[in-house]
């Protein structure tokens, strides 16, 4: 039975905490890339949180780390875990911060769409899939170049950016159902975390190593973001997420989740100096109507 409620001011607040925290993070990410790179930033730190999660496995008798059933759901969930941050770091080498966090937050309409076929409770109304059609809207309007001169290989190369971090997006809903619609719905939170982590940082380091990207330059900002990335992103704050996603309707959770890309992109302006092109703005404000129309029309329905 699905016994999931929706939203009470714990989850509100702890929302809005977690998509600052979460809007931060890829422009941190690109702030440190000049001495590491994205991908081996996410490496790292998805090893050193789950080395941090040990002890929370140990106190926790329910765990089941080798349980077959939830083996199983676990290497599923650590792949599309490692893919989402692969095609985001990768991103990151192309893009804008601005533009990759606006464009992976468009993953709750991908899982409002991927749960509207398994739960009744996550069903669609007509003015959600209006909502989806607008969201759509907006990321295609994201996409649109005007090609000028000098500038026109590197809108190209941006646009390849904004490819990878919509897929990202993509990914990182499949592994948002996958957990919903397997046996990691009821196994403890740190125990999904942990395989999601140890994963991606077998997976993601060896990448780096193969593509050339494992060069590292101990400089204080590195370590700065290392030590937010690892304590604050993937060790706190996911471990709050799947408490949340294990407690609350997903789409009552989506409510606040258009908060991250407008801290982002304001993240980015301030701290990176990046400047938002009138057509981007255009469509990350339908992007982010879109997901609004989903989320909250979803939350006053019930």
């Amino acid at each position: 039975m699905d016994e999931r409620k929706a939203l009470d001011a714990t989850a509100s607040g702890l929302m809005i905490v977690l998509c600052m925290i979460w809007g931060l993070q890829q422009v941190i990410l690109k702030m440190a890339a000049p001495d590491i790179s994205p991908l081996m930033q996410i490496a790292l730190r998805s090893g050193l949180a789950a080395l941090l999660l040990l002890p929370l496995l140990y106190l926790d008798k329910t765990t089941q780390l080798l349980n077959r059933q939830n083996l199983k759901a676990g290497v599923l969930v650590a792949l599309l875990f490692s893919l989402e941050f692969f095609l985001l770091a990768q991103a990151l080498q192309l893009t804008s911060a601005s533009h990759a966090v606006v464009l992976l937050y468009t993953a709750p309409i991908f899982v409002a769409l991927g749960l509207h076929w398994k739960f009744p409770s996550e069903r669609l109304s007509t003015l959600q899939w209006v909502g989806i059609a607008i969201a759509f809207l907006g990321i295609v309007v994201t996409f649109l170049r005007v090609e000028s001169g000098s500038h026109s290989a590197l809108q190209q190369q941006m646009l390849w950016g904004d490819l990878l971090a919509l897929a990202a997006s993509i990914a990182w809903a499949a592994t948002t159902i996958t957990v919903r619609l397997s046996s990691l719905a009821q196994a403890a939170v740190t125990q999904t975390l942990f395989y999601q982590l140890a994963g991606s940082f077998v997976l993601l380091f060896g990448l780096a190593v193969i593509l050339g990207q494992e060069t590292i330059h101990f400089t204080p900002l590195v370590l700065g973001s290392l030590a937010f990335h690892t304590l604050v992103v993937s060790f706190a704050s996911f471990l709050a997420w799947f408490w949340l996603l294990r407690n609350y309707l997903a789409s009552r959770l989506g409510v606040f989740s258009f908060l991250t890309p407008l801290f982002g992109m304001a993240f980015g302006v301030w701290l990176l100096g990046e400047k938002i092109e009138l057509n981007f703005l255009i469509g990350a404000v339908l992007v982010l109507f879109g997901i609004v129309i989903v989320s909250f029309q979803g939350w006053i329905s019930k």
